[in-house]
């Protein structure tokens, strides 16, 4: 049997985490790992900490839920948990996989799990096979060979980018584009710019260099970009 998955809730009612803890007890394929009562507790804990999924809700004081999505680099997989929907269409933004509306039943819960595992699935195989990704660029779908591409710039709605031979404006957004990339081998260090880890020829305290280029790094994304770096030593 396969490790379970670990996963946490971070919400300020007592009665949601009862729950959800007793939910996730009974699926085998879920260890739950942390619970958290605000914003803060679950940002401490998931910088040093890997997780697989959390349960994250809306309406929390100081830092909402939503709120959270923004302020972190990267995140695990998420399942929204809320008494309101009006969020719902704005947290596919941050690749929330399903939202619970309160009071959650469990066969709500076991669907929305099973669109957690069978994500992860897909993402694994995804890994595995891509070697390109396909982009509209001047009206027309073109292949941009994964290996060639050095970074990728924000342009409105537009993404332009960088390969070894050429440069390409293409018509899809950063965020669109950043799901296309497998994630071991690319990474968002700034709210315009994704780049290809292999090909970071030099860092310093706040851009990396790439073919003589500086690309600034944003704040939030010093971190992970630092430990990803030293891993691939």
């Amino acid at each position: 049997m396969k490790e379970p998955k670990k996963c946490i809730i971070v919400d300020d009612e007592p009665a949601a985490h009862y729950v959800l803890a007793n939910y996730i007890k009974q699926n085998p394929q879920l260890e739950l790992v942390f619970q958290g009562y605000n914003g803060i507790e679950a940002m401490d804990y998931l910088r040093e900490n890997k997780v697989d999924l959390m349960f994250l809700d809306i309406n929390m004081p100081e830092i909402s839920g939503m709120e959270l999505l923004k302020i972190l680099p990267t995140h695990p997989k998420t399942i929204l948990t809320t008494a309101y929907s009006e969020f719902a269409l704005e947290s596919y933004d941050y690749g929330v996989i399903d939202y619970l509306l309160k009071p959650i039943y469990f066969p709500r819960f076991l669907k929305a799990v099973e669109r957690f595992f069978a994500t992860d699935n897909l993402k694994i195989k995804e890994e595995e096979i891509v070697n390109s990704v396909s982009v509209k660029v001047d009206g027309f779908l073109m292949d941009i060979e994964l290996d060639q591409l050095l970074y990728a710039q924000s342009f409105g709605n537009y993404v332009k980018l960088y390969t070894l031979k050429r440069t390409f404006l293409a018509s899809i957004t950063t965020t669109e584009f950043e799901k296309c990339l497998p994630e071991k081998n690319f990474m968002r260090i700034h709210k315009s710019y994704i780049v290809a880890l292999d090909k970071i020829d030099e860092t310093e305290k706040d851009f990396v260099i790439i073919k003589k280029e500086k690309l600034p790094i944003g704040i939030t994304y010093k971190r992970e970009l630092t430990d990803r770096l030293k891993n691939k030593v």
